[in-house]
């Protein structure tokens, strides 16, 4: 019987594509993983190795609704970084007296600069390695290893993160004396309220992007753009690698997420419209309707899961273990159950 995707099947991969993108327990791992555990139909219409299955096709849907979720969260950021971006290109054409034409002039100009460097050389090898990772890696019981050991590197950050505890916490303590700084009590219950709350938070997400800027290289931007490539392993969590490299170069943990949230908007867009053929041809014949509903419960989930993290990691006394623990356990039992079964 040729492959299909039925409502039930859209709507629980859907949610689950949203959620597990935006945290570091890899989308595509668990995109893997659930047909071979559920069995029956559900491996055989959920596919990714599989060359004219139409799950291809659904896994493009959800990745573009998981990238605009991304990028409606963010899209004040994304309007100051694309604001830097064309000032850029007008400094170069013109540049102030005293100044060097090839040279940022301001944190905006010099983040979108970082962020189209670091995305060259995932941009590159998703193009040239995409279909033959897929093919030869997508097999469930190597995923079930692979997200395992997406748990170790989620470890592995958490240490290197205690070694550099004392930085921490002095940003969460700046952190705090900015949110204190806001509108009158009971701020959040009108108008005014809302709009002192948005400016903390736009001085907030300035504040890390000047950290950002000062702490990361052009060198370190590329290095950590090309640590998503790791990404192309199913069960190798995009945003955790990101981040963990991220820690290990200097950053703090929100601001290594935050990074990791920026650089991987436009790779996920990117890779999503590339694919949009997928959609509209042959192999989105029959399933598009699915397409349309998981794709909806996966910017929902997306969008939700990227609020709650958020909000989760700006604390500093929370950490990625229960990501790493969740990886750990899920990828081993996985692996033996697979194995056995």
């Amino acid at each position: 019987m040729y492959p299909h995707i039925t409502y039930p099947e859209a709507i629980v991969v859907g949610l689950i594509q949203g959620i597990t993108e935006l945290f570091p327990i890899s989308s595509l791992g668990h995109n893997v993983l659930i047909p071979a555990l559920v069995g029956g139909r559900w491996a055989v219409d959920l596919s990714v190795s599989a060359p004219e299955s139409p799950y291809l096709a659904f896994i493009v849907g959800m990745h573009v609704a998981t990238a605009l979720a991304m990028i409606i969260f963010f899209w004040r950021d994304w309007l100051r970084i694309i604001k830097g971006f064309f000032g850029s290109i007008a400094h170069v054409i013109s540049p102030a007296p005293g100044t060097r034409r090839w040279q940022p002039q301001t944190v905006e100009q010099r983040l979108a600069w970082m962020i189209i460097l670091a995305t060259i050389p995932v941009g590159i090898a998703g193009l040239a390695l995409e279909h033959d990772f897929r093919v030869y890696f997508a097999k469930p019981i190597l995923t079930a290893v692979f997200l395992a050991v997406n748990g170790l590197i989620l470890f592995a950050g958490e240490a290197a993160r205690r070694r550099r505890v004392g930085l921490d916490e002095q940003q969460s303590v700046e952190d705090r004396q900015m949110a204190a700084v806001g509108g009158p009590t009971g701020a959040g219950r009108h108008s005014s309220g809302q709009r002192a709350l948005k400016q903390q938070e736009a001085s907030l997400a300035v504040q890390s992007d000047r950290r950002l800027t000062a702490k990361i290289g052009w060198v370190s931007s590329f290095g950590l753009g090309a640590a998503q490539i790791l990404a192309l392993l199913p069960g190798i969590s995009r945003d955790g690698v990101v981040m963990v490299s991220g820690m290990f170069r200097g950053l703090s943990r929100q601001d290594a997420a935050r990074f990791s949230f920026l650089l991987s908007a436009p790779v996920i867009l990117a890779a999503g419209m590339l694919k949009v053929p997928d959609l509209t041809g042959p192999l989105g014949a029959g399933v598009r309707g699915q397409v349309l509903v998981g794709s909806i419960l996966s910017f929902v989930g997306a969008y939700l899961a990227l609020r709650f993290f958020m909000r989760y990691i700006s604390d500093s006394s929370r950490t990625l273990t229960p990501f790493a623990i969740y990886c750990l356990v899920v990828g081993i039992g996985s692996a033996i159950y697979l194995t056995v079964s």
